[in-house]
């Protein structure tokens, strides 16, 4: 029985495959070997998009925008021809699968390499989440560029991405790796002579181990020791620091103009934007009809008030503030100071005839 087993693999000649180099042989045919990370690890920059529901959708709307305005800053992007990537030693032909095997896996990672998107989606670990690694450009700087633009023009642009956070660098989700992550990471934005405004941005998703108050206090600390004039800003802002967290990775980065662009939200920052800079026309109307009526209820109230005084003249008291008006007289109060003056003067006559009598 065992020569009758072993009988099949003499005469073929050739050993029998595990099952390790079957599913390395697989992650290389997906791209999963030299074609990059296939999920959210350490040492990776990007773009974090949460989406609503669709992950499929929001993927093909990311690659979308992400390529129309990559083009638009950084120019269209290059391939190399199929033809012109090495492919190795192809006369040499070795009868050991083993080593076949390895040399088809390494002609396919050069092939990727040489073949690496701009942007990539890497299996960011958290649902209604997706994360397009970057090669070759700056995240802070694209993703600007289009919230800056979608704010100015007012068009709508996606209809399943909510937000759209740039990913300048990501470490393990432990507090002692990313303060020592941190600390060089935050150099180019609050080391001196930088300094600025900060505010602190925390969100973590499958993680349960990180604590929101350490983490914040931690990286405000060293913001802190880069440069004392560092301030906190909660209202207005010149940075944002944010902090993505999911699973074991920690994503950070620095952002500008964080309450302006809306949380950086692509839905509400052209709603914002067109309803808060251009009302509706039904609002124009009734705006112009208010105004209108307010001038009407001011004309009919002043002109009560001068047919009220004309019907009773105010009297203004001596020493009052008003300068440069008289007060007008009653009649009831004009007939008492004639009678006072007339009964003033009979008294005065008689006086007068009494002395010359005496």
């Amino acid at each position: 029985m065992a020569a009758a087993a072993e009988q099949p693999r003499h005469m073929s000649g050739v050993k029998r495959r595990g099952k390790a180099q079957y599913v390395q042989a697989k992650r290389a045919r997906r791209g999963g070997g030299g074609g990059g990370p296939r999920q959210l690890e350490p040492g990776l920059q990007g773009i974090l998009i949460t989406c609503n529901m669709n992950e499929r959708k929001c993927v093909e709307e990311a690659y979308s925008l992400l390529n129309e305005y990559g083009d638009d800053l950084y120019g269209p992007e290059k391939f190399v021809d199929k033809d012109k990537q090495p492919s190795g030693s192809e006369e040499e032909e070795e009868d050991d699968a083993e080593a076949a095997l390895k040399k088809e896996v390494s002609e396919i990672q050069a092939s990727t390499e040489l073949r690496l998107r701009r942007f990539q989606s890497v299996e960011s670990g958290a649902n209604n989440v997706v994360f397009i690694r970057t090669l070759g450009i700056e995240p802070e700087k694209l993703v600007h560029h289009i919230l800056k633009d979608m704010y100015t023009t007012k068009k709508k642009k996606t209809r399943v991405i909510l937000r759209m956070l740039p990913i300048s660098g990501t470490c393990k989700a432990f507090l002692e790796d990313m303060k020592k992550y941190a600390e060089t990471f935050l150099e180019p934005w609050f080391k001196a002579p930088n300094k600025g405004t900060f505010q602190i941005i925390y969100k973590a998703r499958n993680n349960s181990h990180m604590s929101r108050e350490e983490v914040i206090k931690e990286l405000a600390g060293i913001v802190g020791c880069l440069n004392p004039e560092n301030k906190v800003d909660l209202s207005n802002p010149q940075y944002t620091i944010v902090v993505e967290i999911i699973k074991a990775v920690c994503c950070l980065s620095v952002v500008k103009d964080y309450m302006l662009f809306r949380k950086y939200n692509l839905q509400e920052v052209v709603k914002s934007n067109r309803e808060g800079s251009q009302p509706n026309p039904g609002q124009d109307s009734q705006v112009k009809n208010g105004k209108r009526a307010k001038l009407e209820l001011e004309n009919k109230s002043n002109e009560s008030d001068s047919a009220e005084d004309k019907k009773n003249p105010q009297v203004v008291v001596e020493g009052s503030k008003e300068e440069g008006l008289q007060s007008p007289l009653s009649e009831t109060q004009m007939e008492s100071e004639k009678g006072a003056k007339s009964e003033n003067g009979s008294q005065v006559l008689e006086d007068f005839k009494s002395k010359e009598s005496d």
